[in-house]
């Protein structure tokens, strides 16, 4: 069976206030990698820590494969719900999202190039 998941690329949290978060994951020793007006990542080894203040509660996970076009359609042929139709993300990524049976959410993700 072919494998759809390559790996677990970022997990996103959510925060209520973005610079308050920032310093506290600086301050336990997290490597900031970027910072915008409403959003940071922190390296952790190979992987990705986001911090949201533009959403109510919850986490993301962030999923890698090599195409979402071809996932999305591949899992929604297996009777997958996605919350979201792929699209092209302002940072460069594609995606798509969908829940699991209970309402947790997933975010398939590639990168061209």
């Amino acid at each position: 069976m072919k494998r759809l998941i390559d790996r677990i690329e970022n997990i996103t949290v959510r925060v209520t206030d973005l610079k308050r978060a920032v310093s506290f994951y600086e301050k336990i020793g997290l490597k900031k990698k970027d910072e915008w007006s409403n959003y940071a990542t922190f390296s952790i080894g190979d992987r990705i820590l986001g911090l949201d203040p533009e959403s109510k509660g919850g986490v993301d996970v962030f999923v890698r494969v090599a195409n979402v076009d071809e996932e999305y359609r591949s899992l929604k042929e297996k009777g997958v719900k996605f919350l979201s139709e792929p699209k092209d993300q302002y940072w460069g990524g594609r995606t798509a999202k969908f829940a699991d049976p209970d309402g947790n959410e997933f975010i398939l993700v590639s990168h061209e190039g």
